[in-house]
């Protein structure tokens, strides 16, 4: 295929919105020639004068050569109407997500364009194929979802429907790393990949709440400090608005046949439907003035109290017995009959846990050492337990200098359900083929910031732990919501990396 962004085979562009402006920015910041419409009245030339501030700022801080911006001028031209588009080499678009009116664009568009020019759609949620079937040739028919704001994010995703030729994939790879991205092929699915991906997070940290298991603010808190996400689910969820991220679960849910992995809470629906949007109502998990600054502080932290005269540790877990010789607790291993007993469980609650090792349920405190403890420590304790036990426990952590974090019993406590659903679910994008391990990993690190991504996630874990917390997470609860795939099952039985191919 003629390569695209040429002055004789021009970018297209339809819809000069946040996205389609976005997307001209950065082809022009990167050499190509664009053609930008929208059918909206002066809004073409509206984006054209916030682009070339925006190029303007970026010559300001160096990130731009001025010769570039005063080139991109002429490399941009803002068409009539789609008759101009004629010349494209591509056209992209970027218009409301309406499958009729995406159809009606592309059938217009098609009878327009060169045979070889490729027609790709924006979309962040619309099946590919579904607005395929509205043109003749739909082999030149892809998806080009690039990420909001895309002057700032790295990745874009190829979307491959089931009629699309590899030469129209490869043509679109090429042309994502002309414009400075990072492209990941990735099968047309619902969600695609991100957007499916990014589930685990989220409803995971919903169903926690839902169960009464910790606060937002303690969840939030723990996927920070101890998992080292940048934002804690509902920090996040608050963000990008209950409005986007409440509709894309259900459809992404409907999409895989119902499947519980992927379901939300009713919570999360009642906040949608009562105007608790996020920030930009003012009010979501938690509340904001105006300028969407957070105005309810979190609570402070609980008073440490004293720390116990010795501490059993039955399992002399190297963790534990660290974290009592710092605060200077004696440690035994036998059982005095007073003493709080500690353990470290992975997948098990409390209760489960302490009738296992047959300890006494009352004085049995869990604590979490399964990601980063140098900040925060998260414990838990049965239904019923003597609050004694979880205070002297609770203060000798703190005497260690890290932050407490105490919940009710559950599974797996905040962090190792959390992080495992993220890890099963990057396995599950691997087994049904939406696109390579590699692209999944890079795909989720770089489109929702993860430290990690999943596969790679579940590497540092290990394999068997990640099914291991799973496989008692659906024991105890009961729920195939934590059936684990197959692609992990299958690795970490064969004790192989998350990233073998079948």
């Amino acid at each position: 295929m003629a390569e695209i962004g040429t002055p004789e085979r021009p970018l297209g562009i339809v819809g000069a919105g946040a996205m389609g402006s976005g997307i001209a920015q950065v082809a022009l910041a990167n050499g190509l020639d664009v053609v930008l419409w929208d059918q909206a009245e002066g809004a073409a030339e509206k984006a054209r004068a916030q682009i070339f501030a925006r190029l303007a700022r970026s010559v300001e801080k160096g990130e731009l050569e001025p010769g570039l911006r005063d080139s991109a001028e002429r490399r941009l031209r803002l068409a009539g109407g789609l008759a101009e588009f004629a010349g494209c080499g591509a056209v992209i678009e970027a218009v409301v997500e309406d499958l009729e009116v995406k159809r009606r664009l592309f059938a217009e568009l098609e009878g327009i364009v060169a045979e070889d020019a490729i027609l790709a759609s924006n979309t962040s949620s619309l099946p590919i194929g579904a607005i395929a079937r509205a043109v003749r040739l739909r082999r030149r028919i892809a998806g080009l979802h690039f990420f909001n704001p895309v002057p700032l994010m790295r990745l874009v995703e190829v979307i491959r429907a089931a009629d699309t030729d590899d030469a129209v994939v490869e043509s679109l790879v090429a042309l994502g790393k002309r414009l400075g991205r990072v492209p990941v092929v990735v099968k047309d699915a619902p969600g695609f990949l991100v957007n499916l991906g990014g589930r685990a997070y989220t409803t995971e940290a919903l169903h926690l709440l839902h169960e009464g298991v910790a606060t937002p603010d303690d969840i939030d808190a723990v996927m920070r400090d101890c998992c080292g996400f940048r934002m804690g689910p509902f920090e996040l969820m608050d963000l990008t608005g209950i409005d986007v991220n409440y509709p894309v679960s259900r459809i992404i849910q409907d999409g895989y046949m119902g499947d519980p992995r992927l379901a939300t809470t009713p919570l999360h629906a009642a906040m949608r439907d009562a105007g608790r949007l996020g920030r930009k109502s003012g009010h979501g998990f938690y509340r904001y003035d105006s300028a969407g600054k957070r105005i309810d502080a979190p609570p402070p932290a609980a008073p440490a109290g004293a720390k116990p005269g010795r501490i059993i540790l039955p399992e002399a877990e190297e963790g534990l017995v660290a974290l009592a010789e710092a605060a200077g607790v004696p440690s035994i291993a036998h059982d005095d009959g007073e003493s709080p007993i500690a353990i470290a469980p992975w997948g098990e609650d409390c209760t489960t846990a302490a009738l296992r090792l047959d300890f006494d349920p009352g004085r049995t405190v869990a604590v979490d050492l399964s990601h980063d403890t140098s900040k925060r420590i998260t414990i838990m304790t049965a239904p019923g337990a003597d609050p004694e036990a979880a205070d002297a426990v609770a203060a000798m952590l703190a005497a260690t200098g890290r932050a407490v974090t105490r919940i009710k019993d559950s599974p797996g406590f905040i962090a190792q359900r959390i992080t495992a659903m993220i890890a099963n679910l990057g396995c599950e994008m691997a087994q049904i083929g939406l696109a390579s391990p590699a692209d999944i990993d890079i795909a989720m690190r770089l489109g929702l910031n993860y430290p990690l991504g999943p596969l790679e996630l579940a590497d540092r874990m290990g394999l068997d732990r990640v099914y291991d917390i799973l496989f008692r997470l659906q024991d105890i609860t009961g729920s195939d919501r934590y059936r684990p795939s197959l692609w992990l099952r299958r690795r970490a039985l064969l004790r192989l990396p998350a990233a073998t191919p079948s």
